[in-house]
């Protein structure tokens, strides 16, 4: 059973970065698509971003051009930078293991494994 861990959330003044970082133990990490998701309150959960086992990236419409994801194999660790910050990126980030049976990355259904997730809080 794999164990996710996300540091990096806090506070941080509008046009500011932070960088999230999710450390996976268990499983074989590099065989996976791994995704960060997003919840604000009142809000449905909604995709961050991926990265697929070969490197390949998508992101939310909201985020592009702002966020940038990766994965370090030999770390077990994929990061979300997160520059140009918003009010409206504030939420509950989480990171997340897309299931080896499921496709499409953007229904977080299609994940089987999920961090305790970080709070990211953007003011004005």
């Amino acid at each position: 059973q794999v164990q996710l861990v996300e540091t990096g959330g806090g506070l941080v003044q509008a046009g500011g970065s932070l960088r999230l970082s999710c450390v996976a133990s268990g499983g074989t990490f590099s065989r996976y698509t791994w995704g960060w998701f997003r919840q604000a309150p009142g809000k449905e959960r909604e995709l961050v971003a991926a990265v697929t086992s070969g490197g390949s990236t998508v992101y939310g419409n909201s985020v592009k051009g702002r966020f940038t994801i990766s994965r370090d194999n030999a770390k077990n660790t994929v990061y979300l930078q997160m520059n140009s910050l918003k009010p409206e990126d504030t939420a509950v980030y989480y990171c997340s293991r897309k299931s080896l049976a499921r496709i499409g990355v953007y229904d977080p259904t299609n994940y089987d494994s999920w961090g305790q997730g970080t709070q990211v809080t953007v003011s004005s």
